[in-house]
């Protein structure tokens, strides 16, 4: 560890935010102070453990930025970690945000599961935080059966299979009485709030006929329904007014592990909770702090008041994130608060040994990793991955990994020039862009590249990282002949077994399992939103002209598909739509 005693000594005592930064230049770690002497002096003077202890010994530099309030060290401090997401800041556990229902602002309204409600019109009804998308998605598929709203994006031409079997009113074709469609969103909305009766007739009237007519499949269905119904909401009821619209927040900590709740009351319900362990770094009140400002910006519609326990600042929380937050103490809110609190020691109590395990295996397969390649550390790796159709129409994913978690934010997809017909020659392609753009705009390089297609892929990257003058360290991974990964080639070419039992194996499974997931997956979301002119730029023969005249007859791939030969050949000619249809058919 560097001596810092004279670049200490001049710190002044004020607010502000401080930047640690590793011997690459890179920061590492973002923190802010009230008295930023006293703050960085103590990284340096007190005896600090665990991810403390891993983050002191890699600084190699810091630098400081006083701020006239503490609010804006705040400030400044988030969006200094938004800008460089340093390493040794919150990592949090899951990148997605919440689901919403929403009942669209529309002429024909429409009721479907959201993630990006920040960007949702005012007038939308929104209902949620939802933590389980399966609930969510089988309340929607429940209301939407009772309820014969619009169920298609864009109004069709002609009635479709949801009117015929009396789940759509035939918005595209009939002329439906204004009041009809104000009644539905109305009961809808009701219950969506909490207040079920009308369904639940709806939902007893429904199974009584199919009753009747002997129909006991369908009444049993429907059984089942109007009991989930009534257990959910017995689950969701607290002792609130229906006006109540808040987040409750409580924690637990033990050694360096600390246990969030966060739960989740609209309109009186309990939606449900979040909950997640993480490490502390910092004080207990500054990890926290980040931790929530991070979830609020990325998961979810922000309440009409937050509560927090009182360690918490909650005015400097509340100016930030420009809500009431305040700590209850007493009445109902305070006992909610207490019942949180349990909830927290409980969740701490159970998952500490689990995650104080997980992080020890993680930290001793990295150090295992770094042995075996001869390395002083290693903790970010990309791994990158390719995804065809037939040789054809490639795309590229890379994802990333820090200390063998996942940092989805910095997950990349590439869509490959359509003349490539080649893997190597895709990969060159992804590898080149990745690290061109890296070595121009900057950012933080890789302590590894994992390739998993063994001797040919390395080979690719050599050649490209050699090509553009960086030192970056990269592996592959072998496969045997049942195609099971068994060895780790380094980049000297020299193999070395793995066992397939052991910690370092597993994790490098998980990061092939999770690159080739996200490149299918990318690959299939291009596919599934008849992402038409994506697929037919890349048939053969077809060309900017020959494309606008397909889009223009047809609409959309479905129909393309359905097309005779003769129709195809009156736009295309014989040879191009020969070829086409050929096309067409290895992409079912």
């Amino acid at each position: 560890m560097k001596d810092f005693k004279e670049k200490l000594s001049r710190v002044p005592e004020l607010p502000g935010s401080y930047q640690m930064k590793n011997k690459d230049g890179n920061i590492i770690y973002v923190g802010k102070a009230k008295n930023l002497k006293r703050r960085v002096k103590s990284y340096f003077t007190r005896t600090v453990t665990g991810k403390t202890k891993m983050l002191v010994e890699e600084i190699d530099d810091f630098e400081y930025i006083v701020t006239n309030t503490e609010l804006e060290s705040l400030i400044l401090e988030i969006t200094l970690i938004k800008k460089y997401d340093p390493k040794y800041n919150i990592l949090l556990k899951d990148d997605k945000s919440y689901p919403y229902i929403e009942l669209t602002d529309e002429k024909y309204p429409r009721l479907k599961v959201v993630r990006n409600v920040k960007r949702k019109r005012k007038k939308a009804h929104l209902f949620g935080p939802y933590p389980n998308v399966t609930a969510a998605r089988k309340t929607v598929n429940m209301l939407n059966r009772i309820y014969p709203l619009r169920k298609c994006e864009h109004l069709k031409k002609e009635l479709c299979l949801y009117y015929h079997i009396h789940e759509c009113l035939g918005y595209c074709e009939k002329k439906i009485d204004e009041s009809i469609i104000s009644q539905m969103k109305s009961e809808i909305i009701a219950f969506l709030k909490g207040d079920s009766e009308k369904v639940l007739t709806k939902l007893r009237s429904e199974m009584k006929s199919a009753s009747d007519a002997l129909n006991f499949e369908k009444a049993k269905e429907l059984k089942e329904m109007i009991e989930d119904i009534e257990l959910t909401l017995r689950k969701q009821k607290i002792d609130l007014n229906r006006n109540a619209n808040f987040d409750l927040v409580t924690f637990k900590q033990k050694e360096n592990y600390v246990a969030i709740v966060i739960f989740f009351i609209r309109d009186g319900l309990l939606f449900g909770r979040h909950q997640e362990i993480i490490r502390t770094l910092d004080t207990i009140e500054e990890d926290l702090m980040e931790f929530l400002i991070r979830f609020y910006e990325k998961n979810t519609l922000l309440p009409k008041e937050i509560l927090v326990p009182d360690l918490l600042d909650a005015q400097l929380l509340g100016s930030y994130l420009k809500v009431n937050v305040r700590t209850p103490q007493k009445g109902v809110l305070k006992h909610l608060l207490d019942m949180a609190d349990e909830n927290a020691l409980m969740i701490l109590n159970e998952e500490m040994e689990k995650v104080s395990r997980d992080d020890e295996r993680r930290k001793k397969a990295l150090l295992e990793l770094a042995s075996l390649l001869g390395l002083k550390t290693v903790s970010r790796i990309e791994s990158f991955d390719n995804s065809h159709l037939f040789g054809t129409f490639y795309v590229g994913a890379m994802v990333v990994y820090q200390d063998f978690l996942p940092k989805r934010n910095d997950y990349r997809k590439f869509k490959i020039d359509k003349s490539c017909h080649d893997d190597l020659e895709a990969m060159r392609e992804v590898l080149y862009r990745r690290y061109f753009k890296l070595l121009m705009e900057g950012g933080v390089k890789p302590d590894l590249i994992v390739l998993d297609g063994g001797v040919l892929q390395m080979r690719v990257c050599e050649e490209i990282i050699s090509s553009l003058k960086m030192n970056i360290p990269f592996v592959g991974l072998k496969k045997d002949s049942k195609h099971r990964t068994h060895a780790l080639i380094r980049q000297d070419y020299q193999e070395i077994p793995l066992d397939p039992k052991s910690d370092l194996f597993i994790y490098l499974a998980k990061i092939q399992e999770e690159v080739h997931r996200f490149a299918i997956t990318y690959h299939r979301s291009l596919k599934s939103k008849g992402s038409l002119s994506s697929f037919l730029d890349m048939a053969p023969g077809i060309g900017s002209v020959r494309k606008t005249a397909l889009l223009k007859r047809f609409g959309s791939l479905k129909k393309i598909k359905e097309a005779r030969f003769e129709e195809l050949k009156e736009i295309l000619g014989e040879e191009v739509a020969k070829n086409l249809q050929k096309y067409l058919k290895e992409l079912e």
